[in-house]
């Protein structure tokens, strides 16, 4: 095994792979060589390269300040991935982790959306320039928002996602931003405080500040708000497992982050595609929209396990209060379930749905027209266009979140 694993650490240094200490470097058996660029690519000591669909594209280093382990990721151009365990995730150009990372699947980090030290991230999409600080999980999120990297989102050290429930259900997806508005990369930045924490399912219009310390546990929909907390009063009340309250936010919030993520897809198919190059190897596109696939899928499931609680949740409401009390709560339960099926189908009926017929056509056109104009860059290429044009790319991607949206809400009427 060890003869094995340096004779394909030799082939790589034969392609120009860089390995300073190549006694230190692991290659895994089943991983493709031809799949490594060997175009200034850095593996510093204890790298581990693991898994047949890894990705690695020219000018990318890992392992910087400590060991980096990589399995069945996609690597892009100038991606620094510094110390930390890496499985599933996808890399755009130049995006940037910091040592003791731990990013599982479902992880998609755009264009120089970075992090430091001690970040966990799963089910987990930042847009580009979005910006991490120290010790902070962020699970089962989407972020937005901002122009460069010196005006970009951030999440501040000591931040938390909270994202399992007490119900031990994980339907806690929450959005910072949105797709349609935010692809246009001229949103205001949102930014969470440290020491912080947001309590999922919410939603985050663009230009929310979340104060330090402050634990959010709402959504707010107003663009500009400062949000801050004076520290919850202490109290005990009773708890009983498995019965829900209200369940109107919880269930359009994860329909709507769904709508979303269909938005993307959409993105990624149709404009992303128009960007295969060198800064977007085919193989990364790819991996978006695979990885895009499974993250909807989590969602869908996660919306599933949710609904498959509601027949014991309205049971025990019906055991321990009087008749006719609790009715619209009990109908929304009830509906949920009952109705599952029906939704289901109905999220895999839209699956490729890509807006009203003809309604991309005009900014399609626009980014062809730009790409074969030599505008080959991605991020500069959408910064050329003006306020109308891209109004064009908006409006087209919220009829498909609205779309969707819409449909499956025909299945719920009572939470409509």
């Amino acid at each position: 095994m060890h003869h094995q694993n340096q004779a394909r650490v030799a082939m790589l240094l034969e392609k120009g792979v860089q390995i300073p200490n190549p006694q230190s470097v692991t290659i895994g058996a089943e991983v493709d060589l031809d799949r490594i660029s060997g175009d200034n690519v850095l593996l510093h000591s204890g790298c581990k390269i693991l898994g047949a669909s890894t990705f690695i594209s020219a000018d990318s280093m890992l392992g910087q300040e400590g060991p980096v382990t990589v399995e069945n990721c996609q690597i892009g151009p100038q991606v620094e991935l510094k110390g930390g365990y890496f499985k599933g995730s996808v890399f755009l150009k130049k995006a940037s982790m910091g040592s003791g990372a731990h990013l599982r699947e479902g992880t998609i980090l755009e264009e120089e959306a970075n992090g430091a030290h001690t970040v966990g991230l799963k089910q987990t999409i930042l847009f580009p320039f979005v910006t991490l600080g120290s010790l902070i999980n962020f699970c089962d999120c989407f972020m937005a928002g901002g122009t460069s990297r010196k005006d970009h989102s951030e999440v501040g050290s000591s931040y938390i996602h909270f994202n399992y429930t007490p119900n031990q259900d994980k339907a806690t997806p929450s959005l910072m931003g949105d797709v349609p508005r935010g692809v246009m990369l001229d949103q205001q930045p949102i930014f969470l405080g440290g020491q912080g924490g947001l309590v999922g399912p919410s939603r985050l219009a663009y230009g929310t500040i979340v104060a330090a310390g402050a634990i959010c546990r709402k959504d707010e929909l107003r663009p500009g708000r400062m949000l801050f907390d004076h520290g919850g009063k202490g109290g005990s009340i009773p708890f009983a497992p498995g019965v829900y309250g209200t369940i109107k936010r919880i269930v359009h919030n994860n329909i709507i982050y769904i709508a979303n993520l269909y938005s993307l897809s959409q993105w990624y198919q149709q404009v992303r595609a128009q960007f295969v190059g060198a800064d977007l190897p085919e193989p990364l596109h790819r991996a978006l929209l695979n990885n895009l696939d499974g993250a909807i899928n989590e969602r869908i499931k996660r919306l599933k396990n949710l609904a498959e609680k509601m027949a014991y949740s309205t049971a025990q409401y019906k055991k321990r209060a009087k008749e006719g009390t609790f009715a619209k709560l009990l109908v929304q339960q009830k509906e949920l379930a009952d109705n599952w099926p029906k939704i289901e189908a109905t999220f895999g009926a839209l699956r490729d749905y890509s807006g009203q017929t003809g309604q991309s056509d005009t900014f399609l056109a626009l980014i062809l027209n730009t790409v074969k104009d030599g505008g080959g860059d991605y991020i500069q290429t959408i910064k050329k266009f003006d306020d109308e044009q891209k109004k064009e790319g908006t409006n087209w991607l919220q009829d498909i979140l609205d779309h969707v949206t819409c449909e499956i809400l025909k299945h719920l009427p009572s939470m409509a």
